[in-house]
């Protein structure tokens, strides 16, 4: 992007078709996530199986996260947003249709496959035509968009199923949003046609894609070292939402109580988003992921001391709505960070190998804390992950500076190919 376009660029230019897609396609998924256990369940999957087919869901983000890149890179962003929705429509109606909790299953792991290909084009738009100097805020602002849509749609499928007594009408919901997003994206001027990249003199979607695996063997060297760092902040992320239930269970607190809590802590999570890209813009990348990361880390190794105290409660709570807080410094950090590493001429097959070694993380890290549990307690799992979040703030320590320019200096971003 040259300086002209730096200097009048305005992020409301396309925050209306950047964001508001997001927001519906976040919110449907929403609705439907928190009701798989039980519709696999209802289906004849015991409770190991029902926990399984809800974990399709990120497994199928996982898989799906390096072909997405591919595909981006081959029919641009607006195309392969458009494939995802109908993508997700097609696997939402044959969870809705499946006669079994097998054929269930695949509809969901559809689902997560859908939600890596939107996720991602939607990333390598904002990677390629937003300035270096907001780029921090504009992903802040895009993950915050992903986050208020998985905030609101479980409220909105609830409402739906208590007004209608049918679980299968949360599934209504996001094909309401689907068909909302692809007649958006239909109709909608494409930002792609009309930002074009000025010493190329063409569109991004007519950059030609360079080998999917030759970018990853090209870039071998910064997916190891900070793609590492990204999986451990991915790992304690899911390793978050893991724990927390499991705490309060394991202290005798109600599921209304431990809804209420960890709502106040996804709340506190979600009203930082815009202050974390407002700090990495102004002050670098590390003053928002080192302090997400410890914060985190610390709380945990906190919490795991807690467990028999006389006040155990009271510690769950405060130490619940910390790592929101905690979590909220840190939003946007994976994809802008991938964003900054990312070649500049395609940065979509980068993007997907990036997200596809922080989702690795966040997949792996409850198998890990489970495994933890079972042979050992909860407060050990717990205290664990809170110092592989320590060990990660250093790896990132180290790495950041080796791959990215000083604090300051966004022009090298723009003009300069990052260290391999």
């Amino acid at each position: 992007m040259s300086d002209a376009q730096t200097d009048t660029f305005r992020f409301r230019s396309i925050a209306l078709p950047a964001l508001l897609p997001s927001l519906l396609f976040a919110i449907g998924e929403g609705a439907v996530i928190p009701i798989i256990p039980g519709i696999a369940h209802s289906l004849g999957a015991g409770l190991a199986g029902a926990g399984l087919i809800a974990a399709m869901i990120v497994v199928g983000q996982l898989v799906g996260d390096i072909p997405s890149g591919w595909l981006v890179s081959r029919i641009g962003e607006r195309r392969s947003m458009i494939a995802a929705g109908i993508l997700s429509l097609f696997s939402v109606v044959l969870a809705m249709l499946a006669p079994n909790a097998v054929l269930f299953g695949v509809g969901i792991f559809l689902l997560g496959l859908s939600a890596a290909v939107f996720a991602l084009a939607r990333q390598a738009f904002m990677t390629s035509f937003v300035p270096v100097r907001i780029r921090a805020r504009a992903l802040s602002t895009l993950g915050g968009a992903f986050r208020a849509g998985w905030f609101v749609g479980p409220f909105l499928g609830s409402a739906v199923i208590t007004l209608t007594g049918s679980v299968w009408t949360a599934f209504g919901v996001h094909i309401i949003c689907l068909v909302a997003v692809v007649i958006i994206l239909l109709r909608m001027p494409d930002p792609t046609a009309r930002l074009t990249q000025p010493d190329a003199g063409r569109t991004l979607v007519e950059a030609e894609a360079k080998g999917l695996f030759r970018t990853i063997a090209d870039n071998r060297g910064v997916l190891l070292r900070v793609g590492s760092g990204a999986g451990v902040v991915g790992a304690l992320r899911a390793s978050r939402m893991a724990i927390l239930p499991l705490w309060a269970v394991s202290i005798g607190l109600s599921p209304s109580t431990t809804a209420l809590v960890i709502g106040l802590g996804g709340a506190a999570d979600f009203a930082l988003f815009y202050t974390s890209g407002w700090i990495m813009d102004r002050f670098g990348r590390l003053w928002s992921v080192v302090p997400s990361m410890v914060g985190m880390g610390a709380a945990l190794i906190t919490l795991s001391f807690t467990h028999d105290l006389g006040g155990a409660e009271q510690w769950f709570v405060v130490i619940a709505i910390v790592m929101g807080v905690a979590n909220g410094v840190g939003s946007g950090i994976i994809m802008t960070l991938s964003a900054d590493l990312a070649p500049r001429e395609n940065p979509a097959p980068f993007l997907g190998a990036f997200r596809f070694t922080a989702d690795a993380g966040a997949a792996l890290a409850p198998l890990g804390v489970s495994a933890v549990v079972a042979v050992a307690s909860l407060p050990l799992a717990t205290g664990l992950v809170g110092v592989v979040g320590i060990v990660g703030a250093g790896i990132l320590i180290r790495a950041i500076p080796r791959y990215l320019p000083r604090p300051g200096r966004a022009a090298a971003l723009e003009t300069a190919p990052p260290a391999r």
